[in-house]
């Protein structure tokens, strides 16, 4: 296997700290992640998936309290959002005004999720904050569920693949409006 590649949980951190770009299962497919925090590491990600920077992107979490330094969180969004987590439910919930526009794009709000899968769960708890989330493939492309797969089209790049195994949910997660409750995907 090449050397950005592996099922180790600790070596997909180390990656992360070290401002690198990596694939990993989720849910419904594998996604692309780095830290939110880390311009560098986020505009890398979005000239790899050749997505608009307009667009927004996904945060998981492996709680909620990892996730409230990015939120303006009311009682009745909690009370709205927190029965669905962990589960593969995204909330779009209005985000603090110091959150990068690099993560919300043209928004004033955030899509984030307390993930359910194992790995994702694991590797967000061990790195201690948020991940970038969003699809593994390039936009317009179908979703990718294998780490197989997502190491025969980004294998060239500098991205590390955590191999694992995606869900069992058919399609990529629900998401809804916090403030309405609308679903909006």
């Amino acid at each position: 296997m090449p050397k950005n590649y592996s099922s180790d949980i600790n070596t997909a951190v180390q990656q992360l700290k070290a401002g690198k770009v990596i694939a990993y299962p989720t849910e419904a497919v594998y996604g692309l992640g780095c830290d939110p925090l880390n311009e560098a590491a986020v505009m890398h990600l979005l000239h790899i998936k050749q997505r608009p920077i307009e667009k927004g992107l996904i945060l998981i979490a492996a709680s909620l309290q990892q996730l409230e330094p990015y939120l303006l969180l009311t009682e009745e969004i909690v009370a709205r959002i927190t029965p669905t987590w962990p589960g593969a439910v995204t909330w779009v919930i209005p985000a603090r005004a110091d959150v990068p526009k690099w993560l919300t794009g043209e928004h004033n709000s955030l899509a984030v999720r307390v993930t359910a899968h194992p790995v994702s769960q694991q590797l967000a708890r061990d790195y201690g904050s948020p991940l970038v989330s969003t699809s593994a493939n390039e936009t317009t492309q179908p979703s990718m569920r294998t780490a197989e797969q997502v190491l025969s089209v980004f294998g060239d790049s500098d991205i590390f693949i955590l191999d694992g195994k995606v869900g069992e949910l058919a399609q990529e997660t629900a998401i809804y409006d916090a403030v309405s409750g609308a679903r909006l995907r």
